[in-house]
């Protein structure tokens, strides 16, 4: 009973070619695939803009150091 049978989608059919008129039925059905797939694409564009940025290995280099100045530190006396 819950189960939509070929009656009730005919009846569903019917009522859609009184509001709509059969001409104008291809045009709306063209109309919300290309709505469907538009929506589609802008969800997988935001999956894209949240995802993670993949990491990339950089390659790791020491600092580089001076040779200490002859005398030591400067001091002040």
């Amino acid at each position: 009973m819950g189960a939509m049978s070929p009656v009730h989608w005919l009846i569903v059919v019917g009522v859609l070619v009184l509001l709509f008129g059969a001409k104008r039925l291809p045009e709306a059905a063209r109309s919300i695939g290309r709505s469907a797939r538009v929506l589609k694409g802008e969800m997988r564009a935001v999956d894209d803009d949240n995802a993670p940025a993949p990491v990339r290995d950089l390659p790791v280099t020491a600092p580089e150091r001076t040779p200490p100045v002859a005398g030591g530190p400067d001091r002040h006396e």
